[in-house]
């Protein structure tokens, strides 16, 4: 599946226009990602953009969440490589995975929130953040406190944490206007 309809896909199940910023920030970060670690960097975004695709429909139910996006998406055409990570990016539900895609996944779901947490902080510009402002966002944990830091923490099974900042924020920075940032 191409980006765009992608978004279209996503766009038929999402109305808030935050959920979809949201996705977009994730598949931007997971697009990234796929870039650093030589995976399919098209594929690991359409992911990105769909992860979240049942999130409005299951209203936050984390029984639920995951498996009805990857039906959803099953639905639509797509195959497991698409639907397995939507399915299993819910580790309340499914626990640890330790593939990349999956890896990547959780963590892009969460850096992306806490990336643009630091944007809002500094007047809705995420060109004035830096992977050193998350760094020292990271560790406040009353910031973006629905940011999980763990889920963060395991790419370094992948990449060094200041190298995964530094692509997340430039990720972001590449899409600001997608998100309504400056």
């Amino acid at each position: 599946m191409e980006r765009a309809d992608a978004i279209l896909l996503l766009q038929e199940h999402v109305v808030k226009e935050s959920l979809i910023a949201h996705c977009r920030a994730t598949a931007a970060v997971m697009r990234a990602t796929a870039e650093a670690l030589d995976e399919d960097a098209d594929l690991w975004e359409v992911i990105g953009i769909l992860h979240d695709i049942d999130y409005e429909e299951v209203g936050g139910d984390m029984q639920r969440h995951g498996d009805v996006g990857a039906d959803l998406l099953l639905a639509a055409g797509l195959g497991e490589e698409v639907a397995g990570p939507v399915r299993r990016h819910n580790y309340v539900k499914y626990g640890d995975t330790d593939t990349p895609v999956d890896t990547a996944l959780t963590a892009a779901d969460n850096i992306s929130g806490l990336v643009i947490a630091c944007a809002m902080v500094k007047a809705g510009s995420v060109s004035d953040v830096t992977a050193k402002t998350v760094k020292k966002k990271v560790k406040d944990r009353a910031f973006a406190a629905g940011c999980s830091r763990d889920r963060i923490r395991r790419i370094e099974a992948y990449m060094e944490l200041p190298e995964y900042y530094a692509l997340s924020v430039a990720a972001l920075q590449g899409i600001k206007e997608n998100l309504g940032l400056s």
